[in-house]
């Protein structure tokens, strides 16, 4: 998940799942305000963290 600033300066939550290995799916979510995006964020962040996830480890140099 990353948040953004589109263009128009709008803020942009953007998921992106699937595969490691593969491209994947993603879902952009627009928003007003920078808040909006950081409340649903923590909210998918808690949600998928609950459920056993955990960020993947970067590449070792």
């Amino acid at each position: 998940m990353e948040i953004t600033t589109t263009l128009f300066g709008n803020t942009c939550l953007t998921r992106t799942w699937g595969r490691i290995g593969y491209r994947g799916k993603s879902m952009d979510h627009h928003f007003e305000r920078e808040e909006q995006a950081v409340d649903l964020f923590l909210a998918l962040l808690r949600t998928k963290r609950a459920k056993g996830y955990r960020p993947r480890n970067p590449p070792s140099r």
